[in-house]
């Protein structure tokens, strides 16, 4: 704020006044004449009082800044939420067996997370599912102690599976895993058995995901977010790549991109691998999540995936390859997935593949 000031000039005036003085004396001469000097006088012209004026008022607008929440999403999948009742459901987790006699598998496709495991020289997947459904299930088998850990950061989900040794059983109802097997449910679990070929009565056990839901408990949380997702259109650092080879343990397994699906599709011992009924298996996503090892504590002769720690990990979404570090520090928590520049990873809104896969076995094609 400017203030303007006014000086006014001051001005001296001087008077001059003279007189004359007359005396007479007795003796006739004339006395003599006096010139006073004259007394200056000074006028002074008092200063006109200086306004200054008062800053005019000031007035501050906040800025206000508006967030707009982000749309709640499925917790497994990050696509909008369709029905609320599902959004609130607790995950499902059903053990399915992926011998040769037991494919084609039901259920895979409807799953929102699969994960597939090393066993002994085969694989098992632990099928996740929440936003979907299936009426039929399996064939299920058996579960490890290495679900216990990996299934920790989905809050207690129901865990449907055949059974298994007695220290593997141990391990499951000493978790937060809820059983759900035809012993624990007491037959009423929706289990049926379906011989639909030459296979051996241990590839036959089936549910459904609406009979292994009826057995929620009254206090069931919905599983927390188990991965970020980007928004349509947003930027990341990727490279091409159009699938990837993963070796599981001497199971040859094959994701490849499928421009026209948006997704990759899967191949086993170079074969497409179908669901029984939902066509070939696909993914939005395919995380190959590279782990160590170890003997199972319940049987030596069963691997069991570290899957708390960090490790490197390979990201394909949208037709390209992500790479970067995976990072855990407690089995209720979900998996970090971080880029080489340690920005966290954004999958694509959609059903994920995990592969739990050995050190040093991941060939992106």
């Amino acid at each position: 704020m400017l203030h303007r000031s006014r000086t006014l000039s001051r001005t001296l005036t001087f008077v001059v006044v003279a007189g004359s003085l007359a005396a007479c004396g007795g003796s006739g001469e004339a006395a003599p004449t006096t010139t006073q000097a004259p007394v200056p006088t000074t006028t002074t012209e008092a200063p006109a009082p200086t306004s200054t004026a008062a800053p005019a008022p000031t007035t501050s607008v906040a800025e206000t800044t508006t967030t707009i929440a982000p749309e709640p999403v499925m917790p497994l999948t990050g696509l909008p939420i369709a029905d609320q009742a599902l959004a609130l459901r607790p995950a499902l987790v059903v053990k399915l067996d992926n011998h040769p006699q037991a494919r084609p598998q039901f259920g895979l496709n409807a799953a929102d997370i699969v994960f597939e495991e090393n066993v002994e020289r085969l694989t098992r997947f632990a099928a996740v599912f929440q936003s979907q459904d299936s009426d039929r299930v399996g064939p299920i088998r058996s579960g490890r102690t290495q679900d216990v850990a990996l299934l920790g950061s989905l809050n207690a989900p129901l865990f449907g599976w055949s059974g298994g040794n007695g220290n593997v059983t141990r391990a499951i109802n000493d978790s937060d895993l809820i059983s759900l097997s035809p012993t624990s449910t007491g037959g009423k679990g929706g289990f049926f058995r379906d011989k639909r070929g030459n296979e051996t009565s241990e590839h036959t056990l089936y549910s459904s995901t609406p009979a292994l839901y009826t057995f929620t408990p009254i206090y069931a949380p919905a599983p927390q977010q188990q991965f970020a997702y980007r928004t349509e259109g947003e930027a990341f650092n990727a490279e091409p790549a159009t699938g990837v080879d993963v070796d599981m343990d001497g199971v040859k397994v094959n994701w490849t991109w499928d421009a026209a699906s948006s997704s990759y599709l899967r191949f086993q011992g170079g074969k497409p691998h179908n669901d029984a009924t939902l066509g070939q298996v696909n993914a939005a996503n395919v995380v190959v999540l590279e782990v160590d090892y170890r003997p199972s504590p319940a049987d030596a002769r069963s691997p069991e995936a570290q899957t708390v720690g960090t490790g490197v990990v390979y990201v394909f979404t949208g037709g390209v390859l992500i790479r970067g570090t995976w990072t855990r520090a407690d089995r209720l928590l979900p998996f970090t997935l971080t880029d080489a520049s340690g920005v966290e990873i954004g999958l694509t809104p959609g059903r994920t593949w995990v592969e739990l896969a050995r050190v040093e076995s991941t060939t992106p094609t």
